[in-house]
């Protein structure tokens, strides 16, 4: 025993060091209640009795203040306590919004107070509305709060109080095994709950008052002897005041009929206690000769009270736990403490709907003697409270840590609970072919389907929709969700209405046509429709480089050029649908001729469809073949073809592969003093060729700000299609459209 204690001692030593050799814990307790200040004044005794280790600052509000409700913050001063502030808090009307208003109130008042005080921790107990209004304001204040009665379970909205404080409280102090299991249970830091009891029983069960009649005499008149009378302490329950008033108006009559001094404390100041006010003076109770009828009694005297009565009715916290440490008789009324932990003294009448029920279990318990119950204490509690409160490091940080129990992966066969099994089915309208594809949440193409692109409107929309429900079907089979369908297609489209406006040259009779309505229709899905190369940008936005970038440029190096800009995590589509036409960016007045009818473009330069040009006007000079390569008779030139030769060491290839990467890095300088981007993507087949070229561009050509941006090619293999299927992945997953 004495090496724990000198061990208790050193670490309260170093705990102090920490937070400065001579730094006191700045405490400010909170009471708003008769019942709460029961709780926390013998906590306040003891701080007061530690001046060289704490400074003790009070803070009065609710119903303390209330001459309805007894001045009862008379009995603070009666103590010796030095009350800092006083908060007239509460709104009257005892109804609902009266308690809400009552918070309200508090939570404007309070901070000023909180301010001047700068309190190192706050001390708040249990449950009531007041309570909530404390802890929200000092958690918001970033001041520590120790919370006193976690953990509990009860009736009445002071339940959903009470674990809302544990979720702001820094600390707790719980008073029962059980009440420590649920704050663990509610992924509390077990490091920071303290099992201590209840405070007041350290005054209970310690309290020898040989003087007791003289008391009860005080309460209840001379006549009336140890055991034969009763106390009556009964609250409105929130959720159902109208039941509740009824009850208390049954209890008054079975109390009437049963014909034994009864001691009556008026109820709290929760909504309904007016009407039952009304309902005591109703029945004349404030007048009858067998009842005394008060507002409030202090503590050292209710406790005698109770403890020498023959029995307590009603549905007081009180009843089911200090007074089980006297063993007197307790009739539990209602609902309001469903779930405490009780002692045998208690019988509980949960539906007491009637007189004739209450008036048993008055017959039954009145009278009775039961042993001593320390269910919630065993005279301790402040001795440990004041030990853990030393223990507090304050240059540990401030925010809370839950300790969350482990989380099984969902092995649920909904296909709804299966985020991966959730695609899109993907359709991109190339130049030459057309692909339909099922796409996964995580980007992976389930199945792909490829055929050519027919050249007119009919056959190709004809072609769309076959390719499209026969992908439907087998996604069924294959355990895949459809949520939508994606289109990408070249050329320049309004995305609002799912409409072609008009198309490049390489898709014919391809303008003015909607997509959206006759896919939608046949396929009872969400439709999407957009330009190819904003549907690049989006593919690498979700699955590629992109991911998380703020501003990126996209560039696809492909039969044409196109490209798509994300400005802020969104993507660009100007005023007309025509932002990112990047292959018509001109970089040269007198520039080969482009597809659109310019000259100059970087298309004209760098496209698959330039490269051609330029390896066939090689081939019909004898210029493009070298050593090591051979063609076919009947094979066409192509740009691969170039690519070959110039890596062969054809210096013709070579300098007009030079030219079209000086091209596009032009245009990529051209981008970057415009939109300023962090990072440049190259997609298509081409990326990879250019890429050097394009960086040596951006270090000859740019303005030394944004020569620091990133240049990459892009590592998706489809991003057409994987740009397209974001397109209804993003739509139909996000939470706010």
């Amino acid at each position: 025993e004495v090496y724990f204690k000198n061990l208790s001692k050193q670490k309260q030593k170093e705990v102090m060091e920490k937070n400065g050799n001579n730094h006191k814990l700045r405490v400010c307790v909170a009471t708003c209640n008769r019942a709460d200040y029961s709780k926390l004044a013998p906590i306040m005794f003891g701080i007061k009795a530690e001046p060289q280790f704490f400074e003790l600052d009070v803070v009065v509000l609710g119903s303390h203040l209330i001459d309805d409700y007894g001045n009862t913050y008379r009995m603070i001063e009666q103590d010796d306590f030095d009350i800092h502030t006083r908060l007239h808090t509460i709104v009257r009307g005892e109804d609902e919004a009266a308690m809400v208003e009552s918070v309200g109130l508090a939570l404007v008042k309070l901070p000023d107070v909180l301010n001047r005080l700068k309190p190192d921790i706050m001390i708040v107990h249990g449950d009531r509305f007041d309570a909530l209004a404390l802890a929200t304001s000092a958690a918001l204040m970033n001041i520590r709060i120790l919370h006193i009665e976690g953990g509990e379970v009860s009736g009445t909205i002071d339940d959903s109080i009470r674990h809302a404080i544990t979720k702001l409280a820094h600390y707790h102090v719980c008073c029962t095994r059980s009440a420590e299991q649920h704050l663990i249970a509610m992924c509390e830091d077990h490091d920071r709950i303290l099992l201590a009891g209840c405070p007041s029983y350290d005054k209970l069960l310690s309290a020898k008052n040989k003087d007791y009649m003289s008391i009860i005499h005080m309460w209840l008149g001379e006549d009336v002897k140890i055991r034969d009378y009763i106390v009556a302490l009964q609250h409105p329950v929130t959720t159902d005041i109208k039941h509740s008033i009824k009850m208390f108006e049954l209890t008054l009559d079975a109390l009437i009929s049963f014909n034994k001094r009864t001691l009556v404390l008026f109820p709290n100041v929760d909504a309904g206690s007016k009407e039952m006010v009304r309902v005591m003076r109703k029945k004349g109770i404030e007048h009858h000769p067998n009842f005394r009828a008060v507002k409030h009694v202090p503590f050292d005297q209710f406790i005698q009270l109770v403890a020498h009565a023959g029995c307590m009715i009603g549905n007081s916290s009180c009843g089911v736990r200090e007074v089980g440490a006297f063993g007197t008789p307790v009739i539990n009324l209602g609902t309001r403490q469903t779930g405490r932990e009780t002692g045998e003294n208690v019988l509980h009448v949960r539906d007491a709907d009637t007189q004739d029920k209450i008036l048993h279990a008055l017959q039954l318990q009145f009278g009775k003697q039961y042993p001593c119950s320390k269910i919630y204490g065993d005279g301790n509690a402040v001795p440990r409270i004041l030990k853990f409160l030393k223990s507090i490091d304050l240059k540990e940080p401030l925010q809370k840590k839950f300790c969350f129990p482990p989380v099984k992966d969902n092995i649920s066969q909904d296909i709804d609970h299966i985020l991966e099994t959730q695609s899109a089915l993907a359709v991109d309208l190339g130049g030459t072919n057309l692909r339909v594809a099922i796409v996964s949440m995580k980007g992976e193409i389930v199945k792909k389907y490829t055929q050519l692109n027919p050249k007119t409107y009919e056959d190709r929309l004809q072609l769309i929709l076959k390719m499209c429900i026969e992908a439907v079907s087998e996604a069924v089979n294959m355990n895949c969700r459809i949520l939508g369908v994606g289109i990408s297609t070249g050329g320049r489209v309004n995305p609002r209405e799912g409409i072609v406006l008009h198309s490049t040259k390489l898709i014919q009779e391809w303008s003015s046509v909607d997509l959206r309505t006759p896919i939608s229709d046949a396929l009872h899905l969400p439709v999407w429709v957009d330009n190819d190369g904003n549907c690049a940008a989006l593919a690498e936005r979700k699955f590629g480089h992109g991911k998380g970038v703020e501003n990126f440029v996209t560039l696809i190096t492909g039969t044409g050029i196109g490209g798509g800009i994300i400005h802020q995590h969104e993507l660009i589509h100007g005023s007309s649908f025509c932002a990112a036409e990047l292959g018509h960016i001109v970089v040269s007045f007198d520039g080969p001729e482009c597809l659109c009818g310019s000259q100059g473009c970087i298309e004209a330069y760098a496209s698959g469809i330039a490269l051609q040009r330029e390896a066939k006007k090689l081939h019909d000079e004898d210029s493009l073949l070298v050593e090591g390569m051979s063609m076919k008779k009947e094979e066409p030139v192509s740009a691969a073809h170039l690519i070959q030769a110039a890596k062969l060491g054809n210096t013709k290839a070579d300098s007009i592969l030079r030219t079209a990467g000086t091209a596009l890095g032009l245009g990529v300088v051209n981008i970057l003093h415009t939109m300023n981007p962090s990072l440049v993507i190259l997609s298509g087949v081409l990326a990879s060729h250019y890429v050097n070229a394009v960086k040596d561009v951006i270090n000859r050509q740019a303005l030394f700000s944004v020569k620091t941006v990133d240049v990459v090619v892009s590592n998706l293999a489809d991003p057409a299609l994987l740009g397209a299927a974001s397109l209804v992945l993003d739509y139909t997953t996000r939470r706010i459209y």
